[in-house]
């Protein structure tokens, strides 16, 4: 018997075909074949290697998701440019405002000529022009200007862009964007430059002379500052070339030129201006139909920033101190105010302290002003009473009411009552003042609040009396004649007229001389009444009071 091989007798696996076999074992195979003679013969065999299965990349797929998402984008655009284009066309063609048109700040864009003309005048009306100089603005009526605005020539300018006006290349940028066209505007040059030079000292800004304030107690110089002036031909100018574009926002910026102050160095006013603001400033004003003061106070630290410097040919610096208008002006505006009808002029009272600064001192004196009031008839009253009752001569009372019938008044009827001034008409003099009593029939004159004369009298008689009211000494006559009763009256001092326009005055005067005989009337009367109206006095005291008495003092009757 033959021994047994020891070999393996497993079954040889038939070889198939190349074409028949697994990719996966053909791929190995191959990597067999082309693996380099050294390699297999020095190293041992590897095990075969496991590959993963392959996956598509990232990054081409992030590119792809980006191209489609372009795409949309790009097809998207296009789509709405031709929706734009279309409708452009559409409106175009239907003889519309393009798309994208706008005018005064009104989008006109799709409609008709008429459309946009009604538009645009309702836009305009009530609308307002702004006056600008930089950061200042001020609101004007456009018609006070003689500004007003053509709607149809307007819109008719609008409808024309991208037809008429600008062609093809207007129109696609109506349709793709906005475009701000200017409005036809019509000016009247003459109005318009009569309302500048009307509002040209409320725009101006003056320049600002150097001057001193108040550092610590101590005055110190302050620099001078220019000024702004408004220059109406150069604005006039500016706003002819092109009405339209120049108000296309609705404001029309004013031409300003700069000023030069007058004095650029104060320090020779130092010393003056430290002893001037070792008080305060004091604005007193007089009410000569109430005889009563108001006080204003300025403490130094306040009027102290309202010194300037100005000049002065008879001052040997050729300089002297002046207030500037703001800080006097603000002061007179929030202090000087009454609660009732009285006020102050406030230009009175800022040439008055202007006058008091340059006369070195710090006080100033004006007058307290009356408005005219009302009054309610009661039962039964007749002009003639109500004039006694408020003291103001009934015919200025019916003078102040035109149409009054005075004989036909009328419980709860309103009556406007004349302001009381028209019977002080001249500067008052504080210092001084006389009052009558008709009920005692006596005369007293007051000089710094002290009696100085204290005399009998003798008023109007009933049927004429002598009104009662707040009077003021207006004329002297050395011999007056009243024709009227054919009367001479020495040494007359007349204080008011019985009515207005009237020429015939009341007044003071000495015992009459009849023109007719020479002799002298009512000389035993004193202590009653006698005249027509006047006062009467002796020859003695009338001839004093004549000298004492100037023009301007006031005179009081009482009742």
């Amino acid at each position: 018997m033959q021994r047994a091989s020891r070999k393996s007798h497993r079954p040889i696996p038939q070889r198939q075909p190349a074409h028949r076999q697994p990719a996966r074992m053909r791929a190995r195979a191959r990597v067999q074949k082309w693996q380099p003679v050294a390699a297999r013969q020095d190293a041992p065999a590897a095990p075969p290697a496991q590959r993963a299965p392959s996956r598509p990349r990232p990054v081409l797929r992030a590119r792809g998701v980006l191209a489609i998402a372009l795409v949309g984008t790009l097809a998207l655009t296009t789509v709405c440019l031709m929706a734009l284009v279309v409708a452009g066309a559409v409106i175009y063609g239907g003889g519309k405002i393009l798309p994208g048109v706008q005018m005064a700040g009104v989008a006109l864009g799709g409609m008709t000529e008429p459309e946009a003309a009604q538009a645009l005048a309702a836009a305009w009306t009530g609308s307002g022009v702004l006056l600008r100089d930089g950061e200042r603005v001020w609101s004007a009526d456009p018609a006070a200007l003689g500004i007003t605005l053509d709607p149809g020539a307007s819109a008719a300018a609008a409808r024309s862009w991208g037809r008429s006006v600008g062609g093809p290349s207007a129109a696609f940028r109506a349709v793709l964007g906005n475009v701000a066209l200017s409005p036809v505007l019509r000016v009247d040059w003459t109005r318009l430059g009569d309302y500048l030079r009307e509002a040209k000292s409320s725009i101006d800004v003056p320049a600002k002379n150097a001057g001193v304030r108040l550092v610590n107690g101590r005055a110190e110089p302050t620099p001078a500052e220019p000024g702004r002036a408004l220059d109406i031909p150069a604005t006039l100018a500016r706003l002819q070339r092109d009405p339209g574009a120049e108000l296309a926002d609705g404001s029309l910026e004013l031409v300003m030129a700069q000023t030069a102050p007058a004095i650029t160095d104060a320090s020779a006013l130092v010393a003056q201006a430290q002893a001037l603001l070792a008080s305060p400033f004091t604005l007193r004003a007089y009410d000569p139909i109430r005889d009563e003061w108001a006080t204003w106070t300025a403490p130094p630290e306040v009027w102290a920033n309202w010194i300037t410097a100005a000049g002065d040919p008879d001052s040997p610096t050729g300089l002297a101190l002046a207030l500037e208008g703001e800080g006097p002006s603000a002061f007179v505006e929030a202090q000087a105010r009454f609660g009732d009808e009285r006020y102050i002029k406030p230009d009175e009272a800022l040439a008055a302290m202007q006058a008091a600064i340059r006369s070195n001192r710090t006080d100033a004196t004006i007058r307290v002003w009356h408005n005219p009031t009302t009054y309610t008839v009661s039962a039964g009253q007749t002009l003639a009473q109500i004039g006694e009752e408020v003291g103001i001569p009934y015919p200025y009372i019916q003078a102040a009411n035109p149409g009054l019938n005075a004989n036909a008044l009328s419980a709860g009827q309103t009556l406007t009552l004349p302001s009381r001034d028209v019977l002080v008409p001249l500067e008052p003099v504080p210092h001084k003042r006389i009052i009558i009593s008709r009920s005692q029939q006596r005369m007293w004159a007051y000089e710094n609040g002290q009696v100085v004369f204290d005399w009998p009298v003798s008023t109007g008689i009933a049927s004429s009396p002598t009104a009662p009211g707040v009077f003021q000494v207006q004329s002297h006559e050395i011999n007056a004649y009243a024709e009227q009763w054919n009367l001479y009256m020495p040494h007359f001092v007349g204080f008011y007229h019985p009515g207005p326009n009237v020429e015939v005055m009341n007044g003071f005067h000495g015992f009459p001389t009849s023109a007719s005989g020479g002799y002298l009337l009512w000389t035993n009367n004193l202590g009653r009444p006698a005249t027509y109206g006047c006062i009467l006095l002796s020859l003695e005291n009338a001839a004093t009071l004549y000298n004492w008495a100037e023009e301007g003092v006031v005179v009081e009757v009482r009742r």
